[in-house]
């Protein structure tokens, strides 16, 4: 009995023994695992700490929309033609967390303090202002089916607003006021940009009352700045005005265009002509900054890492003291022939000048009357000159003479008879002259303007036989086969001049226009049309050797100087651009060029008007009888279903001096007099342009050899090393 006392005694101990050992164990494993987890948390915190924060944030760089001031734009003597001028500007900043509300709540106070012209705001915008401002009368709009379709899922988000949209009345729209109206146009600037980059709310006029107000008041307007913007400035104004182009906001059609190329929706960029032909030049590097953004969208820290940059300036080939004295020449011309009773369709006279050894244009002056309800005014039209086409009637007759030359059909010095041209049903065709009993040369024919010798040309080009009072077969072919002779000149092709919106003229290929008599009246100017700018390019062709160059406006591209005033470094520096070589031998091109020497200085010549001034030169005048198809056609005769009256066109292309061309011209006057037979407004109104700008370009050169010994080109003159690096 004893002895199972002691064993149970025994055995209790021995269980006790091991209880106490398993639960040391136990204990000592949880204090394992606290010293494990404690130890974890510590890596966790100090040692990854900063990488799980910084998983966290978020890191992005992000296009300032901070304005940059665009290139710069020289003439070629290193004059500032279009500059940057500061002005006063308003910008608001948002970030992921604003809210709409918040937007609202500031543009509404910021609509207190600008005044923001509404025409950007759009119907859309006011439908949705409205909506935004009366939720309760815009739900009411919606049926009970419609709305059970919505909250089923079977009417989408888009379709439930555009049903409420669709609803809205004339009536409820014009509830909006005019204060509420530039609410809206604050807050649609507010929209157009992008998280963390400034957009310009208003940049435009912004007066100084304006600006202080704001300044004043930044800290009750969240997003809100005010900074300093840049618009363009025209020292020599409205001077070479509509070729320079304009700067404006992105148009809607483009949008797309330029968003695909990192713009900013409310950036400004080139719209036309120069500033949009080079706006990849001209548009400045917007600064860069890093942001780091908590979870919630906040700025943790941001850097710049790219500093904005102007754009890169532009050196044209224009000589803007020689723009505005051609100008001038041209303005008071139009002006003087206006003043004469019978002129009612004239509106337009254009001059080109251009360097025919290397295709930059010099000048390029066009001026229209317009009538205004103030009265008439004389506006800019340069662009007309390559945007504009028009019969050049003789002036085009080298191009014919050296088409006969290649086609083999005549060589230098033939001789043929300057005849009156009879087709059965055709009126009879001859030179302005009549007829001449004994044959001509070719040199004749240039000096003396003979249509005579061009019909010929035409004729046996076309491969036919003339025979008086006898029809002629000729085809399409015969046409097409001149316009391709006239295309290695220049006329009806594009020029290849570095500006948007060239026109090539007008060419009909109507099968009841392809005829034989339709093909004389091309071969001397009166049937195709040409640009003033084709008919300068035509008369260099032919005086530089044959070379068909490109005309253009840029000469250089340069960065920005560290003065911002002088020119900078050059980047590039553009070549001579040669479209093509004309197949005619340097004799016969000296032969149309001694034929334009006679022209102008030759006893029978049509443009001795040139004779006396100080300087040789050559060149052809061209007179056009065409029927009138201008801006008043559809109000004067279409309309009342009457004809369009005969009148004329007075033109000319010329260059100087006759032995080395340094310059070459053309002028373009259309419908300069009516072609009823009467001489009273009849005068030689393309001599009176082309001697006044001869004239004043060598009083210019003159000038600047007396002032400086040397052109002033040399300002900008580039050196070898730095025409290596640009090219």
């Amino acid at each position: 009995m004893k002895k199972n006392q002691s064993r149970t005694k025994k055995t209790k101990k021995m269980k006790k023994n091991f209880l106490a050992a398993r639960m040391n164990i136990l204990f000592f494993a949880v204090f394992l695992l606290f010293s494990a987890l404690i130890l974890r948390l510590g890596v966790l915190q100090i040692v990854n700490g900063e990488d799980f924060t910084r998983q966290l944030e978020r890191t992005e760089e992000v296009v300032v929309n901070a304005s940059v001031p665009r290139g710069k734009i020289f003439d070629r003597n290193g004059k500032v033609i279009v500059d940057n001028r500061p002005v006063n500007a308003i910008t608001y900043t948002k970030t992921q967390q604003t809210s709409q509300e918040e937007m609202m709540d500031v543009a509404t106070k910021l609509a207190d303090m600008i005044e923001l012209e509404p025409d950007k705001v759009t119907e859309r915008d006011i439908q949705d202002y409205w909506i935004r401002e009366n939720k309760k009368r815009a739900d009411a709009k919606i049926t009970d089916e419609e709305r059970a379709l919505y909250d089923e899922g079977e009417l989408s988000q888009s379709d439930y607003d555009k049903l409420i949209r669709d609803r809205i009345t004339e009536n409820e729209l014009n509830e909006i006021t005019d204060q509420e109206m530039q609410i809206l146009a604050v807050f649609r600037q507010m929209q157009t940009g992008y998280n963390l980059s400034p957009q310009i709310i208003k940049n435009e006029n912004v007066t100084d009352e304006e600006f202080a107000t704001v300044s004043e008041q930044l800290g009750s307007l969240p997003g809100v700045n005010t900074t300093v913007d840049w618009e363009r400035e025209y020292p020599y104004g409205d001077t070479l005005r509509s070729v320079l182009g304009s700067v404006r906001s992105i148009p809607e059609d483009k949008i797309e265009y330029y968003l695909a190329r990192d713009y900013a929706r409310n950036d400004r960029v080139g719209t036309s002509y120069l500033e949009l032909q080079y706006e990849d030049v001209l548009q400045g590097q917007k600064s860069k900054v890093r942001t780091i953004t908590d979870k919630a969208g906040n700025v943790i820290d941001s850097q710049l890492i790219q500093q904005g940059e102007r754009g890169k300036d532009l050196v044209l080939s224009i000589d803007i003291e020689l723009q505005q004295a051609l100008e001038k020449v041209v303005e008071d011309e139009l002006r003087r022939l206006k003043q004469d009773y019978g002129r009612n369709l004239m509106d337009r006279l254009f001059l080109v000048m251009m360097d025919p050894n290397t295709g930059e244009l010099l000048a390029m002056a066009g001026k229209q009357y317009i009538e205004t309800e103030d009265g008439p005014e004389i506006q800019d039209y340069n662009i007309g000159t390559f945007t504009s086409a028009y019969e050049a009637g003789s002036s085009i007759k080298g191009a014919t003479v050296l088409s006969g030359y290649q086609d083999g059909v005549i060589s230098p010095g033939a001789y043929l008879r300057d005849e009156t041209i009879r087709f059965p049903g055709t009126e009879p065709k001859s030179s302005w002259y009549g007829t001449l009993p004994n044959p001509i040369s070719d040199l004749y024919a240039l000096e003396r303007s003979s249509n005579g010798y061009m019909f010929k040309i035409a004729i046996a080009m076309a491969g036919a036989t003339y025979v008086p009072d006898q029809p002629i077969d000729i085809g399409p072919n015969a046409f097409t086969k001149m316009r391709n002779y006239y295309g290695q000149f220049g006329l009806g092709v594009e020029t290849g001049i570095d500006l948007p919106g060239e026109s090539v003229g007008y060419q009909t290929n109507n099968p009841l226009d392809l005829i034989p008599g339709k093909l004389l009246d091309l071969s001397i100017g009166q049937f195709d049309t040409y640009t003033p700018m084709q008919m300068v390019q035509y008369v260099s062709t032919i005086i530089n050797g044959g070379n068909r160059l490109a005309p253009t406006t840029v000469k250089e591209i340069r960065q920005p100087s560290s003065d911002n005033e002088t020119l900078g470094p050059l980047v590039k520096a553009m070549k001579p651009r040669v479209l093509n070589k004309l197949d005619n031998s340097p004799g016969e091109l000296k032969q149309v060029k001694d034929g334009f020497y006679l022209s102008f200085n030759g006893a029978q010549g049509t443009g001795r008007d040139f004779i006396g001034n100080g300087y040789e030169a050559g060149g052809k005048t061209g007179t056009a009888e065409v029927v009138y198809f201008g801006p008043k056609y559809d109000e004067l005769y279409r309309s009342k279903g009457l004809m369009p009256p005969e009148t004329t066109n007075s033109t000319i292309v010329g260059f100087a001096p006759f032995d080395q061309p340094e310059v070459a011209f053309s002028v373009m006057a259309p419908w300069v007099y009516p072609n009823d037979g009467s001489t009273a407004l009849r005068e030689d109104v393309n001599e009176n342009v082309g001697t006044a700008a001869l004239d004043v370009y060598f009083d210019i050169r003159e000038k600047r050899m007396k002032e400086g010994g040397a052109d002033q080109d040399q300002q900008v003159e580039v050196t070898a090393e730095e025409a290596e690096e640009g090219q």
